[in-house]
């Protein structure tokens, strides 16, 4: 059993408990898995369950009258090295319901490029100084740059470029798309009123306003009428993604079979899912994704489920609270969150100095989740042992750890990048 510590965090790699991982390739009635088939048919679907029902929760499907419309296009972006689209997905297929404001950067060359898609944390306009990309009007965090009334400023423009190496990526071939993830659900605890999840149950039929929803005091992160295994805040963002990828393919300028999709922290947990859910995302990039995401929860190194239910009542379900201080008693632990996106590629990375993400339980768990890619006869990460600091390993399933804190730097853009093509082809 993992003990809570009141005092502060572990970081003691001497204080990790003991702990058995729940078994990857061995189905609930006991048969074991021993071929790809097996997992496909079987194994995966059972994990899937375990996750839908006691971590992110249950999502609806694509809504019948979702419908979109190009904003904007620019063929003369970046010094006419790209084009820049904007395009706005009416979720519920009118105005009453939220809209994803989608940025995408085209490179001029291949015809039908490859796709990184992402959510960004402060806007489309923070990514890029680019005056021409809309300034959204979305709720935004108080203490971000260029913020007044958690409304964005022309002072916030650009705010985030250190992050997105815009032009890096276009000149390498690859589209970049990217929304904020704001659009589709405010992260705060009562963020869920003005997101989808207030106008949508997770059977794909519009829910009701409830009369308790106005209590503003409310910390619960759910509506006052949703059930256990509903889906929370997470679920709805990578639910989110998924909209955008049905957006993307029908995008003659992008090849949608060829979308990778990447997050970065609690946007790492959103992607990883967003790949276990949907299998038409080529390949997948969790950066920095740490507790709820790539790190083993077992380990009870740094961040805990404790902590995850009492600052961000709102991103899981309402099951995944029974978890905290008892990690031991999760069904499903990072290793089976990570094989769900077998046999497509998948890339774990850490930061050395980012203790509270645990980057040594990251690695543990790429590794962990190996035995699946083998099923499919493909290669994992090739070593056994942790990586040192700044040296890439792996291929099918791929992990570094790199010098520095909790952020996306260069380096790592320049492994994602390698990733995509050797992965996917160019």
């Amino acid at each position: 059993m993992c003990e809570a510590q009141p005092a502060g965090a572990n970081y003691d790699e001497a204080q990790v408990p003991a702990y058995t991982l729940p078994e990857l390739l061995k189905c609930e009635d006991g048969t074991p898995v021993t071929t790809a088939d097996a997992w496909t048919t079987r194994r995966r679907g059972e994990i899937l369950e375990q996750f839908r029902s006691q971590v992110f929760g249950r999502s609806p499907g694509r809504p019948a009258g979702m419908k979109w419309q190009v904003t904007s296009n620019d063929s003369d972006a970046l010094d006419g090295k790209a084009t820049r689209r904007e395009v706005t997905i009416d979720l519920l297929g009118d105005d009453t319901g939220p809209q994803m404001h989608v940025m995408i950067y085209l490179p001029k060359q291949p015809a039908r490029a490859p796709v990184i898609l992402g959510y960004n944390f402060m806007g489309n306009h923070t990514i890029h100084k680019d005056p021409g990309i809309t300034l959204s009007q979305a709720w935004m965090p108080a203490k971000a740059p260029g913020v007044v009334d958690n409304r964005a400023t022309e002072a916030s423009r650009g705010s985030r470029i250190s992050r997105w190496p815009v032009e890096k990526i276009v000149a390498d071939g690859f589209a970049l798309a990217t929304v904020y993830y704001g659009d589709v659900e405010p992260d705060h605890a009562t963020g869920w009123r003005d997101g989808i999840r207030a106008r949508l149950l997770p059977s794909g039929k519009l829910r009701a306003p409830q009369a308790s929803d106005a209590d503003t005091k409310s910390t619960t992160g759910a509506p006052a009428d949703a059930a256990p295994d509903d889906w929370g805040a997470i679920g709805a963002w990578a639910w989110g993604l998924s909209r955008v990828l049905d957006y993307l393919e029908t995008d003659a300028n992008v090849d949608a079979g060829r979308v990778i999709v990447f997050g970065h922290s609690r946007l790492g947990k959103t992607a990883l899912w967003a790949g276990a859910e949907d299998t038409r995302f080529a390949a997948v990039i969790s950066n920095n994704s740490g507790e709820g995401g790539a790190s083993l929860a077992r380990r009870c190194y740094g961040e805990r489920t404790a902590n995850l239910n009492k600052s961000f009542p709102h991103w899981f379900c309402g099951n995944y609270k029974q978890y905290s201080d008892h990690e031991e008693r999760l069904p499903v632990d990072a290793h089976m969150l990570i094989a769900l996106s077998a046999p497509r590629p998948v890339y774990v990375a850490s930061a050395v100095e980012d203790r509270w993400a645990d980057p040594r339980g990251e690695f543990l768990a790429a590794l962990a989740a190996e035995p699946v890619y083998r099923l499919f006869k493909l290669p994992g990460l090739g070593v056994t042992e942790w990586p040192s600091v700044d040296t890439p390993v792996g291929q099918q399933v791929r992990y570094h750890v790199r010098t520095g804190k909790h952020d996306v730097l260069e380096y790592d853009w320049e492994q994602y990048l390698a990733f995509g093509h050797s992965t996917l082809g160019r």
